[in-house]
């Protein structure tokens, strides 16, 4: 990234990822303006720049905004609580937006999808996370200096298969599973919901596997599933041995503390592909 670049815009949800955006930018010189989500975005650093909170079914104000501050690419980053149809409040662009998905589910996939292509229609360049922070995305391998034996390899690799199936139906981006036991399935409650639940029906025995995966048809730039040190911490607190991701489809924010904190509760951390996954063994 240079100082040449054009102006980030960035929309923001919940999180800390927003303010690494921000400080990545700053870093090479490039000026940035958020779009902070009313009820969303939470972090303090979002004020110390340029910026306008606006609700999230203004969908006239944020591109107006955006076009106002003169931004050439745009990202979306943070968490965003999945809302109701009457939580998101359309304004009459927003409402339009809505209309075209028609009698469908209001799922993440096909919401982030209009929004990429209003925003692109709109003459704006999308981005992904992942191309402005390339260290978060999961390589292969094993992480830390845990490594996952046979039976949690089997259960990685069946959860894997089961993410992949959850999210081509834009339901959730990760399970749990123990011993060859679905435990949990992720939907709208999250990712960490979703652990706490889990270990309310864990077995006798070695503990299960967490497993997060993009979602089949997911545009990369749109909402790529991510962990973090809270991740970490709620799978020690559920009794899990670790936590195994789709390489290349899934986000580690701060790895090097996401790393050391595994490695303190004797937690693993994998990147697995989807060949390891569809193999037959």
């Amino acid at each position: 990234m240079t100082a040449q670049q054009g102006k980030l815009g960035i929309i923001a949800g919940g999180g800390d990822l927003p303010a690494r955006l921000i400080e990545a930018a700053q870093a090479s010189g490039r000026a940035v303006f958020v779009v902070a989500l009313e009820g969303h975005a939470n972090d303090p650093m979002l004020q110390t720049v340029p910026h306008t909170v606006v609700r999230l079914g203004a969908a006239s104000r944020i591109l107006g905004s955006l076009k106002a501050e003169k931004c050439e690419d745009v990202v979306l980053a943070g968490k965003v609580r999945r809302p109701s149809l009457a939580g998101i409040r359309p304004d009459w662009r927003g409402a339009r937006m809505l209309m075209k998905m028609g009698l469908r589910a209001l799922g993440d996939d096909d919401l982030l999808r209009l929004v990429g292509q209003e925003l692109e229609k709109e003459g704006f360049r999308l981005v992904g996370v992942h191309d402005i922070l390339t260290d978060l995305v999961t390589p292969e391998g094993v992480l830390g200096r845990v490594k996952p034996d046979d039976q949690a390899i089997r259960d990685a690799m069946h959860g894997l298969k089961i993410a992949r199936l959850l999210g081509s139906a834009d339901v959730g981006q990760g399970c749990v599973v123990q011993q060859g036991l679905v435990l949990a399935l992720e939907a709208i409650e999250g990712t960490d919901e979703m652990v706490r639940r889990s270990a309310l029906y864990a077995r006798d025995g070695v503990g299960g596997v967490l497993i997060k995966s993009s979602k089949p048809q997911q545009d990369k730039r749109l909402d790529l599933p991510a962990i973090g040190t809270i991740t970490i911490e709620t799978a020690h607190k559920a009794g899990l041995r670790g936590v195994a991701l789709l390489a290349g489809g899934t986000l580690i924010i701060d790895r090097d503390h996401v790393v050391d904190l595994a490695n303190q509760y004797d937690l693993f951390v994998v990147g697995m592909t989807l060949d390891e996954a569809n193999d037959p063994e």
